[in-house]
């Protein structure tokens, strides 16, 4: 009730019984791929992406249809032609993660408009990783896939407590799967997911406990809301900081702004590891190397702003300090 209300506050219309409470958002988009899809069947992913997901795939038999996004158009929508092009009959799924893992990113409603009449276009379902909503700050960027027309009916949107409530660990998310989506068997006619998913729920699932399920519930108090703010808004002023420190060297980098993750151009034309080496052996500084995001990532670095704020200004001061010519 306290997760439906927080979808309706924003106007999205969505019932109590499209809420559905899952052990995790990596457990619930691996559930996605077993319920709404067959072995060989394509999900199709922009990448860079999470590495997560080919691992998730990988256990249900699913292909990975890789679409290239690139620094020419921002890491965004690739073009068109392209997705035309890699939509085909075996295309039952376009996973979006926005804010994106690692980019930073986040879509804006024309974007997604476009991937929703795909989906609709190609009897495909939308699978959308939503797990970074809460460090959006642009009022002109989505919080959910249902602000777009036509979405009930053909998307389901992951919620994760990890990133915004230190739920990591704890293991308790939420999805939403309306009504009024529906799947297609290989005759063509309709079927309903949010049945599927029940049925394959009540057999895979036993439910979180009950002291977990008080612990999500709290997040949507009033206190909550408060406690939760507070983290968000430590977290993006890290991200002010790394941003702030990248400007003053001068390297070009995305996100930061509606997103905790900054994915910066590695320097001199290093590629990814030999920026990884360089950071941990001349400054101790870690971060992620690009190229482990897939073939977009090569030559890209992904820095995090979950972190100490004294860490993280020591550690710009130290990037802001070094000679990088």
């Amino acid at each position: 009730r306290s997760m439906c209300g927080y979808f309706n506050n924003l106007g999205y219309g969505l019932t109590e019984e499209d809420i559905i409470v899952t052990n995790g958002g990596s457990e619930a988009i691996y559930f996605a791929f077993m319920v709404t899809m067959d072995t060989d069947d394509e999900v199709l992913i922009p990448e860079p992406y999470y590495a997560n997901y080919n691992g998730f795939a990988r256990m249900a038999n699913i292909n990975i249809a890789p679409i290239t996004t690139t620094v020419e158009n921002g890491f965004h929508l690739p073009s068109k032609e392209e997705i035309e092009k890699r939509i085909n009959e075996k295309t039952k799924a376009i996973l979006i993660c926005s804010p994106n893992n690692p980019t930073g990113t986040a879509l804006g409603k024309e974007e997604l408009q476009k991937w929703v009449d795909y989906a609709l276009k190609n009897q495909s379902i939308i699978l959308f990783d939503a797990a970074y909503e809460r460090y959006i700050t642009d009022d002109e960027i989505p919080r959910s896939i249902y602000e777009i027309e036509g979405a009930k009916k053909c998307a389901i949107e992951f919620r994760s407590f990890s990133k915004t409530a230190g739920f990591t660990g704890v293991r308790c998310a939420f999805i939403v799967v309306p009504k009024e989506l529906m799947g297609y068997d290989d005759k063509g006619n309709d079927l309903s997911i949010h049945d599927l998913w029940f049925r394959h729920q009540s057999t895979k699932y036993n439910g979180n406990s009950y002291p977990v399920q008080k612990a999500a519930a709290g997040i949507y108090s009033n206190e909550g809301k408060i406690q939760v703010q507070e983290i968000i808004d430590y977290y993006l002023e890290n991200a002010r900081i790394i941003r702030e420190g990248l400007d003053q060297v001068g390297f070009k980098y995305f996100g930061g702004v509606n997103a905790p993750y900054i994915w910066l151009k590695a320097p001199n034309n290093l590629s990814s590891w030999d920026f990884f080496d360089l950071l941990i052996k001349e400054l101790n500084i870690v971060g992620t190397p690009g190229s482990g995001f897939g073939p977009s990532g090569k030559g890209y670095f992904r820095l995090t702003a979950f972190g100490d704020k004294q860490k993280t200004i020591e550690a710009m001061d130290r990037i802001k300090n070094y000679s990088w010519e």
